[in-house]
């Protein structure tokens, strides 16, 4: 069976403050005043190693663990899940 790394991306929604990325943005970027840089959000990212028949198969087990699990709140965080052959 082949195996895939999914990476599960977990950010804030849009909508919601992201201190962290706030953070970095004012204390580490903004104090060089020439950078480009107008804006940064941070995220975590779950790496799963898993076996599947397929990547469709793969996506959907890692998503159906994150939410029985409640790995992220999704009333104040958005999910992207990237999927890899391993």
């Amino acid at each position: 069976m082949p195996a895939f790394l999914v990476n599960v991306i977990i950010e804030n929604k849009p909508e919601i403050v992201d201190p962290e990325g706030n953070t970095i943005l004012n204390d580490l970027i903004l104090k060089d005043k020439k950078t480009s840089v107008k804006k940064i959000r941070s995220a975590k990212m779950l790496r799963f190693q898993i076996e599947a028949k397929d990547k469709a198969l793969a996506e959907k087990t890692v998503m159906d663990l994150c939410n029985e699990f409640r790995i992220y709140n999704p009333l104040v965080s958005k999910v992207s899940v990237e999927t890899l052959n391993a």
